[in-house]
């Protein structure tokens, strides 16, 4: 079954954008996943189309219309799909919550733009809110991509080798051990010899302090995370 996806934003032009190379683009090709966009203007009965209004109460900025938005939600069929709004202040992205999705029958995303939406849509939609990160983009159509790309490479059939999905940083709660290819020696720095040896036990051993060092280093709230699970 085809996953289906939904993008509502002021700039449909800007999709598929990087969904369309590598993996993820042949995988839309073989309908292993659709991409369907839909311009929030659309949805605007003003004359010139106008999809915001200043802020009440004051501020600096502009909010997106809470009709017009709701316009564009009420004109998708949900099909089960959840109902997202890309937000700096939402909840944090997961791979955890990228591997639910992954199971969904696909997902409806919401790109804002300005100081974003009314929170009354908000509501009473009940609309979810995911933040790709602690910072602050134009608009949400690259956070969408964002999240687009990490769940559809989980999607059956879009990587070649599942095995190697399973390895990766935060889906066994560390950050992934460091990696080697040929040749053995570049810029006289050597693989190290246990990756080597042929000895599958020193190295998945090894694998795991690197994990774990760099994990402890890096990421101290994912290696508490960890460490209080273990």
């Amino acid at each position: 079954m085809t996953y289906k996806t939904t993008i509502l934003t002021l700039f449909p032009e800007a999709f598929p954008g990087i969904l369309d190379t590598s993996i993820i683009g042949r995988a839309r090709e073989n309908d292993i996943w659709s991409l369907e966009t839909l311009d929030i203007r659309e949805f605007s009965d003003h004359k010139h189309r106008s999809v915001d209004d200043t802020p009440a109460g004051g501020g600096a900025g502009m909010v997106l219309r809470p009709d017009v938005v709701a316009s564009a939600v009420d004109a998708v069929e949900p099909q089960g799909r959840p109902l997202i709004y890309l937000s700096p202040r939402g909840k944090p992205l997961t791979q955890a919550r990228v591997r639910q999705l992954s199971a969904e029958p696909g997902v409806i995303l919401i790109c804002g733009r300005f100081e974003g939406l009314d929170e009354r849509v908000i509501e009473a939609r009940g609309i979810e809110e995911v933040s790709i990160g602690d910072y602050i983009l134009a608009g949400g159509e690259v956070a969408a991509m964002v999240l687009l790309e990490a769940v559809v490479r989980l999607l059956p059939g879009v990587a070649g080798n599942h095995g190697s999905l399973e390895d990766e940083s935060f889906e066994s709660g560390l950050l992934e051990y460091p990696q080697y290819t040929r040749p053995r020696v570049w810029e006289e720095r050597a693989i190290p010899d246990v990756l080597l040896s042929g000895d599958h036990g020193a190295v998945e051993k090894w694998r795991r302090k690197q994990s774990e060092a760099l994990t402890k280093n890096r990421r101290p709230d994912l290696w508490e995370a960890y460490d209080d699970d273990k």
